[in-house]
């Protein structure tokens, strides 16, 4: 009993600090966040009205949130399964430990480990309709790029973010597949080249699903990412051209930094939370057996 107890008290004090910190920076200010979006405030007055749930009624009627939504959707999809299906495309180019290859995986990694600001700053200027050299060499080929430019034309701003995104997180997934192609033991590959399972074939039925536990990882890393991008979209286009690239983070921004709306920003940020809620519990409901388990015993 007298040990039970002490573990008890261990593990409480041990636990303590962290949950505290994770209590005030995470759940406080999300519970402000339900609260402060049941009002109607300004954020610099003291006065606040009580609305209710006015500003999701308004909020669920507004075409913009709906196109910050669907362009948020787009991206996740786009970007993610580009980003995924390059991950594992360069990370089996590159799996093995020789210096070649552990020198294309630093490369890769680079844009990982440099902010989403410079990401965007590096991007807007490699887009420039004057002096751009991404710019240049699709002019080259014959897109009509050069007027209004890139990230001002409807037509090239959203594929742009979409790029400038994968480039940023191609790194991350290119290790993370590494490693779990470096997991898949060499019984299993020897095992599958006598049955003649080489190619396509092998990768289809053998490596892909032994890649279970990563995929989860990769897609709520994703989900978690796309659903809060910010500074790029914002450095790069503003959320323009007409809305073509607004995000649902970029619109929340707006509603508080232009429009001063807190209220109606803390009903978008709840939003926000119950679709990132919702879209990793089906990512973990998926995910929920490995159906590798019985192979890896």
């Amino acid at each position: 009993m007298r040990n039970t107890k002490g573990r008890n008290a261990f593990i409480f004090a041990f636990l303590s600090p962290a949950v505290l910190i994770y209590a005030v920076f995470l759940v406080w200010p999300l519970l402000q966040s339900f609260q402060m979006s049941m009002y109607r405030w300004r954020g610099v007055s003291r006065n606040r009205k009580f609305i209710g749930a006015e500003n999701f009624n308004n909020l669920f009627q507004d075409p913009v949130f709906w196109k910050s939504l669907q362009n948020t959707g787009t991206l996740l999809v786009v970007a993610g399964i580009a980003t995924i299906a390059l991950g594992v495309l360069l990370a089996h180019l590159t799996d093995g430990d020789g210096a070649v290859r552990k020198f294309a995986r630093a490369i890769y990694l680079f844009p990982q480990v440099i902010s989403l600001v410079a990401v965007a700053l590096i991007w807007q200027f490699q887009l420039n309709p004057k002096y751009g050299l991404v710019t240049d060499m699709l002019f080259r080929l014959g897109l009509p790029v050069r007027d209004p430019g890139i990230v001002r034309d409807p037509r090239y701003a959203f594929s742009a973010i979409a790029v400038a995104f994968v480039w940023h997180a191609l790194g991350f997934f290119v290790l993370l597949f590494s490693a779990g192609l470096k997991q898949i033991s060499g019984e299993i590959k020897e095992a599958s080249a006598l049955d003649g399972s080489e190619g396509w074939h092998r990768f289809r039925h053998v490596t892909w699903p032994l890649l279970w536990s990563v995929k989860r990882t990769a897609i709520t890393y994703l989900l978690i990412h796309i659903l809060t991008v910010f500074a790029l979209v914002f450095v790069m286009t503003e959320g323009g051209p007409d809305r073509g690239t607004e995000t649902i983070v970029s619109y929340l921004y707006e509603q508080i930094a232009k429009n001063g709306q807190y209220g109606y920003a803390s009903a978008l940020a709840v939003v926000v939370f119950g679709v990132s809620m919702v879209a990793s519990l089906a990512v973990l409901a998926y995910f929920r057996k490995d159906p590798t388990a019985g192979a890896r015993a």
